[in-house]
């Protein structure tokens, strides 16, 4: 109402600025989404992997990748099999569109303002982020470890023939490396 009380002529301006602004974020919202459909689904599959110890072990593995309001969540578990013993790890990232075209920023915590934000790696935490090139969904993980060294994992799910090529690796300053490679099916 100022707008129109003061200059009549502003009103269509404002009204299409206002247009604009809401094409752009609906269309930025829709791209993160359409980006991600082929990858939506659940996921299961098992490899043997090479422990530390050399020794082989088995793993079963299984991922959910689901759009989400502003951009895309992954869940995943490990289940390794030692003698014995199973041992199982779980995580949940939720993923948001950055500025930059196919690159996601992952939303892990919220601050003061409850904003969503990223993880800080200085304090042993890992910082995140998920690009999408072609028919690939690439998660990064970066550590600093409590010496000053670094960890980095990189789990890349390509779309496959049934479900998702995985290739998991692994590196870090004390140059141990570790590698994964198996095949997910669409459950």
């Amino acid at each position: 109402m100022a707008l129109q009380n003061r200059n009549p002529d502003m009103r269509p301006i404002a009204v299409n600025l206002l247009a604009s602004f809401a094409t752009a974020f609906l269309a930025t919202a829709a791209m993160a989404e359409s980006v991600i459909t082929p990858f939506v689904g659940d996921y299961s599959g098992s490899a043997e992997v090479e422990a530390y110890d050399g020794s082989m072990v088995n793993r079963d593995m299984s991922v959910a990748i689901r759009e989400t309001k502003e951009g895309f969540s992954i869940d995943w578990s490990s289940t390794t099999y030692r003698s014995e013993k199973a041992t199982q790890k779980s995580y949940h990232i939720e993923f948001k569109p950055s500025d930059r075209d196919g690159v996601f920023a992952a939303a892990m915590t919220k601050n003061v303002f409850g904003h969503e934000i990223q993880l800080d790696p200085m304090k042993g935490l890992p910082y995140v982020w998920a690009r999408i090139v072609d028919d690939t969904l690439t998660v990064f993980s970066l550590y600093v470890t409590a010496e000053g060294g670094y960890e980095i994992q990189q789990f890349d799910r390509s779309l496959a023939k049934g479900g998702l090529d995985l290739e998991f690796s692994r590196l870090n300053s004390e140059d141990a490396k570790m590698a994964v490679s198996t095949h997910l099916k669409r459950q």
